[in-house]
């Protein structure tokens, strides 16, 4: 191992050992003000599932923001896939071949979208902010359309009867988080499409003029990432057991804000799946603590802002300091 790869690998544990302290501080805290309440395994359970959609879509944005984009559509390609997945078509053909009816569509659909993004900025070229933003609108748009903005109720049995048990004491939906997060970082880390994707956020020409086909890469990684929204869409199905045009609305903003505070540079170049985990669970921490305090959810908005700012000043100062000593 190289110099530069021991200063990432000790920085890298020192950001994510900052981070399991801040979760057990938030612990404490939740706690000493909510006692029993918040210690219970009921309310652990609670704020696993509250982590777990936003979790999923997490890991895949961390693959597009370390390649240095970014994805602003996936909460509302969760709605669109949560819509479709749905809609009386779908479940009557899912209640006659079965729930995989019904996970196909939301994954297609999720995958779709990310595909139409990754062809716009790959081959057309448009800024990543724009073609997700344009994304964001126009799935929105297109959910409410199938929708008719009224909320459809899941009544296919096998589908609810599987994703809302538990498997060993735990939310399926759970365990479907713990494992998009295994294999995310297995992906990330022990593979050339990890690698490739590490040097394309770091330096997209070296990365071309190295063999890689950096406009191929981005377009399977924002399919990686449409596909991720579409896990989420089951697993807020469900969540709720129904689907809505408004589901995941925002849900692009937590996403974000837990792969930056986990340790993921905006600018690409480096990422970890660990770090995203750790920050999606001091989010989920934090709201459940507001929430058992009965604390007005402005308060937590400003809490949320002033962590991902303290996140982003910390990233520049670590960016400042492995400058320094190279």
């Amino acid at each position: 191992m190289d110099s530069g790869s021991r200063r990432w690998s000790s920085s890298g544990a020192a950001r994510n050992g900052g981070l399991v302290v801040a979760l057990a501080l938030l612990c404490v805290v939740g706690w000493a003000t909510a006692g029993s309440r918040f210690a219970s395994l009921q309310n652990v359970e609670v704020i696993l599932s509250l982590a777990a959609v936003t979790g999923v879509l997490a890991i895949g944005m961390t693959f597009v923001i370390t390649a240095g984009g970014i994805d602003l559509s996936v909460g509302s390609v969760l709605g669109l896939a949560s819509v479709w997945a749905s809609t009386l078509a779908t479940q009557a053909m899912a209640q006659q071949y079965g729930w995989v009816v019904m996970v196909g569509c939301a994954l297609a659909v999720g995958l779709g979208a990310g595909l139409v993004n990754g062809v716009l900025i790959a081959y057309g070229r448009v800024v990543a902010f724009i073609a997700t933003l344009a994304m964001l609108a126009a799935a929105r748009g297109l959910a409410e359309i199938i929708a008719g903005r009224r909320t459809q109720i899941v009544t296919v049995d096998s589908f609810l009867d599987i994703f809302r048990g538990d498997l060993l004491g735990l939310p399926v939906i759970v365990w479907i988080f713990l494992v998009v997060a295994v294999a995310g970082w297995f992906l990330l880390n022990r593979t050339t499409f990890g690698r490739r994707t590490v040097a394309v956020g770091g330096n997209p020409e070296a990365a071309r003029l190295a063999g890689i086909n950096v406009r191929r890469h981005t377009l399977y990684l924002y399919g990686l990432t449409g596909l991720a929204a579409g896990i989420g869409a089951v697993m807020m199905l469900a969540r709720t057991t129904a689907g809505s045009s408004t589901n995941g609305t925002l849900l692009e903003l937590d996403t974000i804000a837990a792969v930056v505070v986990g340790g993921t540079l905006l600018a690409g170049g480096r990422g970890t799946i660990v770090g995203t985990v750790l920050g999606v669970l001091i989010f989920s921490t934090l709201t459940n603590v507001f929430i058992q305090n009965d604390l007005n959810s402005s308060v937590q908005a400003v809490a949320k802002g002033a962590i991902i700012v303290g996140a982003v000043l910390l990233q520049q100062w670590f960016a400042r300091r492995d400058t320094a000593t190279t």
